[in-house]
């Protein structure tokens, strides 16, 4: 029988929420989410700095705990300043997680994936569709929405196999595909995490959300694994008392969701509603 989730990350799943200390995460993201991602931060109890300014990281990269790279916006100068910051980061020996937002959609985006990559960060992040193109895959996302007939069984096995490959060059980063079903793929094994409702790819920013809960995981000390499979799930959960609560529509399940960021982890039995399992 295959191994929950729960049994294989025990220790991660009962310390790591609430936090124990408030790590500071400097985000380079977009505009479009920017807010609902600080905000989530702060719910958890770590504190967001959204620094881009390729000048000022050496004085950030001295105070940060983390960093989350997201491909949201790119512009010549996001370019510049998301490069600079994953180098700076390998430097300093910052945990990194990268958000591969859109890298199914446009060349640029894919090439400044793996030009990060090439940096080993601590995750490489998105969703199915896209996580299909960074790794070689035909992909049937359109923009930054993944697509339905990325997801059959076939597909999901296809593309464990292919992140499987990829963490033989890059053995140091855990990969996460995001979707119906979860995937999280690194040296150590493999997770499918299967929390989660619908309504959450109805408002934007929910992997947005998921990369910066990710980054402050790392940034109080847990493992790359522990912290993708936490935060996923975390979240995941946070959108299922939010939909079994609402009585209203996409906005105020939105509301919800984030307020359950600050109020499921108070909870101590949350954790009995993680599903999941090793593969």
């Amino acid at each position: 029988m295959n191994q929950s989730v729960t049994t294989s990350f025990k220790q991660a799943f009962e310390s790591a929420l609430p936090l124990t200390s408030s790590p500071l995460v400097q985000c380079i993201t977009n505009e479009i989410t920017v807010e609902s991602m600080a905000n989530a931060l702060l719910y958890i109890d770590a504190k967001p700095v959204m620094a881009d300014a390729v000048q000022e990281f050496p004085e950030f990269f001295a105070q940060n705990n983390a960093l989350l790279l997201n491909l949201g916006h790119i512009s010549p100068e996001r370019e510049k300043s998301l490069l600079a910051a994953g180098s700076f980061a390998a430097e300093t020996h910052t945990p990194v997680v990268v958000d591969l937002v859109g890298v199914s959609a446009t060349q640029l985006r894919y090439e400044l994936g793996h030009q990060l990559l090439a940096n080993h960060p601590n995750v490489v992040k998105g969703n199915i569709s896209e996580m299909r193109r960074f790794s070689g895959l035909k992909s049937t996302g359109r923009g930054v929405d993944g697509s339905q007939l990325d997801q059959s069984p076939a597909a999901f096995s296809e593309l464990a196999e292919a992140l499987k490959q990829l963490t033989r060059r890059f053995p140091a980063t855990t990969f996460l595909a995001t979707g119906q079903t979860d995937l999280v793929v690194s040296a150590h094994g493999q997770w499918r995490l299967e929390n989660g409702v619908l309504q959450l790819d109805r408002f934007t920013g929910t992997g947005d959300i998921v990369g910066a809960l990710i980054a402050a995981l790392l940034g109080v000390g847990l493992t790359n694994d522990a912290a993708v499979v936490v935060a996923v799930s975390y979240f995941n959960c946070c959108g299922e008392v939010a939909a079994a609560e609402n009585t209203g529509g996409l906005a105020s399940f939105r509301e919800r969701t984030l307020d359950q960021l600050s109020l499921l982890a108070t909870h101590q039995d949350w954790i009995q509603k993680v599903k999941g399992q090793a593969l």
